[in-house]
């Protein structure tokens, strides 16, 4: 990697869901000490980053993403000293740290609400939020909550407020200038404090139409990312403001601070607006998580995503999986080529494990050959799945709830992590301490202390893969070319002197002799790479580059 591009055009960043990453002090939910006592797995697994989601003051509606102050840590968690900690920690391995930005909402215990309750109608404290009288004895228009139901609540006689996630959720208003002010100063807050960047929660989300008009006929369920222009609450153009207004701010820090957008939008070429030079550095790429694994699609989403971003010279961003969809080995356990919208499938299709795993591993390969930049899961690196047969009345995501108990929501892809041992809590908190959500007994078998030293297992794929790509000049941030394949394959090249072959096919995929295997999902068969699987190659005498400044 040229010395003077920034660290995160080729990163690996992790995702810690805090509350089912690492409990220390055996309560059941993960904490700050939790993610301090497994710092040393991150370095040894070969990330350049971690993200954590938020650890502020919350009533825990939505997993934290309800948050009642933006500048402290919840008690539940740790202390802001606990944080500051794990900030010198971190550094001090070379592990730069994401926190999580939550804009479009706050708690409703947050202070700002409860003065806008208390003030009443038409107080300036309510201008923070988007309080409006209802219409003809029900909400101010139609709009629905990402979680089910109407996005409006009533809290006077004819006075509503918007929530276009839970209730306990209230939208800001960010046509208001405290609220611009306010988020200005909590990012300062941070960066103050050494974090090295931001993942923007629903970044798409913050600007609403000034008159909150009815989504009418094209009333959307909120699954699909809306493709209109004119949309009232959802990848509006004023909300680019907000961030070339950021983007000063984090750049007059030194330090190569980042922000990565969670914005779920229509089309690439809607992606790359949040990317131009003035504004975010980088944003997901939710095309390639939702993609069916059919070599025709993930090649069309990768071709138009890498050429929607290099118009404005930013890098993508790759995920397979996150806290809010189900895990991707279950994904790919599932038949057929459809779409892997998690939300979509039907969880009660049959799942074959081993389908998924051999897909998983191979998926794994291709991520991490593509340029520019990849997230990976807490846990993904372990091939766990997810856990679907989760009791009911241990759900607690608001999904849930807010469906009518019709959709189990996201509980089943953030069961705390198996580290260690034969039987719960397999070392995510103190022998003896109940995790939030029970853990599968077969996670026996995926605890990083087992798969440490197999060569077979997922983790150590994931350890040699991250290995390679911070050592051979090819791999991070740059080009591809295709190189033309069989039906149901992907291969392309990198310079200098690297392929990535995938076989999605049915067929064994021959590979060429000249060409020496640096890694493989699956074993080779007659030298030929077998279907479900791919494989990364060098030519004889590409020297490594040593390993990549972080």
């Amino acid at each position: 990697m040229p010395a003077n591009r920034p660290w995160w055009r080729d990163a690996v960043i992790y995702q810690v869901y805090i509350r089912s990453f690492a409990d220390h002090n055996g309560d059941g939910i993960g904490d700050i000490n939790g993610i301090r006592s497994r710092l040393p797995h991150l370095r040894t697994l070969g990330v350049d980053a971690l993200w954590i989601t938020p650890w502020y003051p919350s009533p825990q509606v939505d997993g934290g993403y309800d948050i009642s102050d933006h500048r402290g840590t919840d008690p539940l968690l740790g202390t802001l000293e606990d944080a500051e900690a794990l900030l010198r920690e971190a550094h001090e391995l070379d592990l730069r740290v994401i926190v999580d930005l939550v804009p479009n909402h706050t708690s409703s215990a947050h202070p700002w609400f409860q003065a806008a309750l208390a003030a009443g109608p038409g107080s300036p404290q309510r201008q923070r939020y988007h309080f409006r009288p209802g219409r003809d004895g029900g909400p101010p228009n139609d709009w629905r909550s990402v979680f089910g139901g109407p996005a409006w609540t009533e809290v006077d006689q004819d006075e509503w407020y918007l929530h276009l996630f839970a209730p306990e959720q209230p939208d800001l208003n960010w046509a208001n200038p405290e609220v611009r002010a306010e988020y200005l100063d909590i990012l300062r807050f941070w960066l103050d404090r050494g974090v090295d960047g931001f993942r923007i929660d629903v970044a798409h989300a913050l600007v609403k139409h000034p008159d909150l008009p009815d989504l009418g006929a094209d009333h959307e369920d909120l699954v699909e990312p809306p493709d209109r222009p004119d949309h009232p609450h959802w990848d509006r153009p004023e909300v680019h403001e907000v961030y070339r207004d950021w983007r000063k701010l984090i750049n007059s820090y030194p330090g190569e601070r980042v922000f990565v957008a969670e914005a779920w939008v229509a089309k690439p070429d809607r992606l790359a607006c949040y990317v131009r030079p003035d504004e975010l550095h980088t944003a997901f790429n939710f095309d390639f998580l939702r993609c069916s694994w059919d070599a025709k699609a993930l090649r069309s989403v990768i071709e138009h995503t890498t050429e929607a971003l290099r118009a404005v010279g930013a890098p993508a961003t790759w995920v397979l999986s996150n806290h809010d969809v189900p895990r991707h080995l279950t994904r790919f356990g599932r038949a057929g080529k459809t779409r892997l919208d998690g939300p979509k499938h039907d969880p009660h299709e049959p799942v074959d494990l081993e389908l998924g795993e051999r897909r998983a591993r191979a998926a794994a390969l291709l991520m991490f050959a593509l340029p520019g930049n990849a997230y990976v899961y807490q846990g993904e690196e372990l091939g766990l799945w997810e856990v679907e047969d989760l009791p009911e009345e241990l759900l607690q995501d608001p999904t849930w709830h807010r469906s009518g108990h019709t959709a189990r929501g996201r509980d089943g892809c953030r069961v705390p992590l198996p580290w260690s041992g034969t039987a719960e809590p397999f070392g995510f908190g103190p022998s003896g301490a109940k995790p939030w959500l029970p853990q599968p007994a077969r996670w026996r078998d995926r605890t990083v202390a087992a798969q440490t030293g197999d060569e077979r297992s997922m983790l150590e794929l994931y350890r040699h893969a991250l290995a390679l790509r911070a050592e051979l000049p090819a791999l991070g941030d740059g080009e591809l070319s295709w190189v033309d394949s069989p039906e149901g394959t992907l291969v392309f090249d990198r310079e200098p002197g690297f392929r990535c072959a995938v076989n999605l096919g049915a067929d064994p995929l021959p590979l060429p002799a000249d060409q020496e295997v640096a890694a493989a999902s699956a074993p080779l068969v007659n030298g030929e790479l077998p279907p479900e699987a791919a494989a990364w190659l060098v030519r004889p005498g590409v020297a490594a580059s040593g390993t990549r400044n972080r």
